[in-house]
């Protein structure tokens, strides 16, 4: 196990991101907000660890904690003036915002530039993105030390959303989800649990971001553009919302599908292809949906 995981790193680790990915837009996802804007705020996280160990040589840990205060700064205003809006509506307006934060990413240097008054100012290096040192990964208790934060940071997102899910919470925001305005009626403050659902996933992506940077390396905006938008959705919505476990199949999946297939080189794309649209026909509430398996389970098991 151990000797197939150091032979494939980074497969391991982008499962693993891809993962933590997902978990941060089931929280929407669970709660009825069609949210996209998770690709932006792992930007954030990303280039919030990045420009803190080029500039100041701050830790990842300390980076960690400081992309999430900065991803919640972010996400609460942002979050109240867009949560009134619904379904598609809502996507578009959260695709935007991770066009605004790419834009940003692109210029940062021209608006430091013109703030400071200094024309030599370089922080976020444009289009080329920020190069972090490479420095080859130790081996700890079997896994390289990279791959450790991403692992418990993935079990204790599983351990969070499966906590909340059980609670008083995580039912109000099944409610949320199913009728806002029967809960409305019920005396649930609808806007405060989807800012809260919006403000957590935000963060969540946050922390990938962060966590993600002493792997991929070099950071630049083409990395949180909207196709990695619709990717974390996919991830998603191949695995299931009805439970975490989906994100959490859907993520595994979407990532290993193109390794396992490239045997078939230029019909890989097509195959895998195949193989998510039949998922999604014949599986439309997910790989990882409860009621699907739970009766298939039921049929096989013999009569007492």
């Amino acid at each position: 196990m151990f000797e197939w995981i150091a032979n494939n790193q980074s497969i391991v680790n982008f499962v693993l991101i891809n993962i933590a990915l997902g978990l941060s837009i089931y929280l929407t996802l669970a709660t009825g907000l069609l949210s996209l804007a998770n690709a932006g705020f792992m930007a954030i996280g990303a280039y919030t660890a990045a420009v803190l160990a080029s500039q100041a040589g701050v830790s990842l840990f300390v980076s960690f904690f400081v992309a999430l205060v900065l991803a919640a700064a972010v996400a609460f205003p942002f979050g109240l003036a867009v949560l009134r809006l619904r379904d598609v509506y809502l996507a578009i307006a959260t695709l935007g915002f991770v066009q605004i934060v790419n834009v940003l990413a692109l210029n940062g240097d021209k608006i430091l530039r013109a703030i400071s008054g200094n024309p030599e100012l370089t922080v976020f290096r444009g289009a080329e993105g920020i190069t972090l040192p490479y420095v080859s990964p130790r081996i700890v208790f079997g896994l390289p030390e990279t791959t450790w934060p991403l692992l418990l940071y993935v079990l204790a997102l599983i351990v969070i959303l499966a906590v909340l899910r059980r609670s008083h919470e995580g039912r109000v925001l099944a409610a949320v989800r199913l009728d806002e305005s029967a809960a409305a009626t019920l005396g649930i403050n609808v806007v405060r649990y989807k800012l809260l659902a919006f403000v957590l996933g935000a963060m969540m992506a946050a922390g990938v971001g962060v966590l993600s940077t002493p792997i991929i390396r070099v950071i630049d905006p083409r990395n949180y553009v909207f196709s990695r938008a619709v990717d974390i959705l996919a991830y998603a919505i191949l695995g299931g919302v009805a439970h975490w476990s989906g994100p959490l199949v859907g993520a595994t999946v979407l990532t290993l599908l193109p390794e396992t297939l490239r045997f078939l080189q230029e019909q890989r794309e097509i195959v895998n292809g195949l193989i998510i649209m039949l998922s999604i026909i014949f599986l439309p509430r997910g790989l990882a949906d409860p009621r699907f398996w739970g009766g298939l389970f039921k049929r096989r098991k013999p009569a007492t």
